[in-house]
C-alpha cells in the first residue's frame, strides 16, 4: 500500500502522522514553518522523512538533523509525496522555481502564504500540480490555530487527507471550495488574532481611567481575556450563551454591554473592520 493509500484508510486523527512513512518537504522554517515542523514531530512524524529548505535555520532546527532531519539538500531526487510552503509572500517569486523542482506528479504543494492565489500557485508550478491554498493564524504557534484550506480540482482524497493531517498538527481546520472565501477568512481568523489583542489593550486602558494603576489593569485585561478564551474554547455552549450567564438583569455587566451593544457600537465596528481587511486582502491578491 502507498504512502497516500495508507492516509486514505486511516481516520483523519493527526496521530495517524505516525504511520507516515514518505517524504515531507517544508519550503520556508520561520514561526509558522517552524511551528508546524515541531507539530509534525509531536505527532510522530520520523524526523528523517522530513526535509527543510531554509536558508537560515534556527539553532533548534539545525539541531534536528542530528535526528535525521535534511536541511538543504540536492532536491532533484526527493519527489516528497507533500511540500508545504511557508514563506512570507513577498518572496514567493523568488523561490517559486525551486518549489516547481520538488514537485512530481504524485507531489500535493500546500500553501500558507497570505494572499498568493491557486492561480498564483499553478502558474509557476509543474502543470497539473496538485495545489492547496491554506490560511492559518498565529495561534498555530501553540498548537491552538485554525486553518481554513481550499484545494484545487487535482486533489486527489488522499492528498487532502494527508494535508488536512499535517495543518491539524497546529490546531482545528476548516475546508471550503469557494477559493474566493479566502479573504474574508483572512479577515476573520487569519487578522483576527490582533483585533483580540486589541481588545485586551482597549480593556486595560479603560481600566486605567477608571482609576486602576496601569499595570494592574494591564494584568487583569490579560488574564481575563485568556480565561475568557479558554473558557469559550471547552465549553459546549456559543458566546452568545457564556455572555448572557455572565450577564445579570440590571447589573454591572448589562450596564457595560448597553454600550457595546448599541447600533454603533461593537457589531457596527467589527462589520466595518473586517470588510476593511476583506477589501485589503483582494486588493493585496490581485
Amino acid at each position: 500500500m502507498s504512502t497516500l493509500q495508507e492516509m486514505e484508510s486511516a481516520t483523519s486523527n493527526p496521530h495517524t502522522l505516525s504511520r507516515f512513512a514518505g517524504t515531507l518537504a517544508l519550503v520556508g522554517a520561520g514561526k509558522m514553518g517552524g511551528a508546524m515542523l515541531e507539530g509534525w514531530i509531536g505527532l510522530g512524524v520520523d524526523p528523517s522523512r522530513i526535509v527543510v529548505i531554509e536558508p537560515q535555520p534556527a539553532e533548534s532546527i539545525a539541531a534536528l538533523s542530528a535526528r535525521g532531519l535534511r536541511i538543504n539538500p540536492d532536491v532533484v531526487s526527493l519527489c516528497p509525496d507533500a511540500v508545504v510552503i511557508a514563506v512570507k509572500p513577498q518572496i514567493a517569486p523568488e523561490i517559486m522555481s525551486n518549489v516547481a523542482a520538488l514537485v512530481s506528479p504524485s507531489t500535493v504543494v500546500v500553501s500558507i502564504m497570505a494572499g498568493r492565489t491557486i492561480a498564483f500557485l499553478t502558474d509557476a508550478l509543474p502543470r497539473d500540480a496538485a495545489v492547496i491554498r491554506a490560511m492559518p493564524n498565529t495561534p498555530a504557534a501553540i498548537g491552538r490555530g485554525i486553518t481554513v484550506a481550499v484545494p484545487n480540482s487535482r486533489v486527489t482524497p488522499a492528498q487532502r487527507q494527508l494535508a488536512d493531517a499535517l495543518l491539524t498538527a497546529t490546531g482545528a481546520v476548516e475546508w471550503i471550495g469557494d477559493e474566493a472565501l479566502m479573504d474574508a477568512v483572512t479577515a476573520v481568523s487569519g487578522s483576527g488574532p490582533a483585533y483580540v489583542f486589541l481588545l485586551a489593550e482597549s480593556l486595560a486602558r479603560a481600566g486605567e481611567k477608571a482609576g486602576l494603576p496601569a499595570e494592574l489593569a494591564a494584568r487583569l485585561a490579560r488574564a481575563t481575556v485568556a480565561g475568557s478564551g479558554e473558557l469559550l474554547h471547552r465549553s459546549p455552549f456559543d458566546a452568545a450563551i457564556l455572555r448572557q450567564n455572565v450577564t445579570s438583569p440590571g447589573g454591572t455587566t448589562a450596564a457595560a454591554l448597553g454600550v457595546l451593544m448599541a447600533p454603533d457600537g461593537l457589531d457596527a465596528l467589527m462589520v466595518k473592520a473586517v470588510a476593511a481587511a476583506t477589501k485589503r486582502s483582494r486588493e493585496l491578491a490581485g
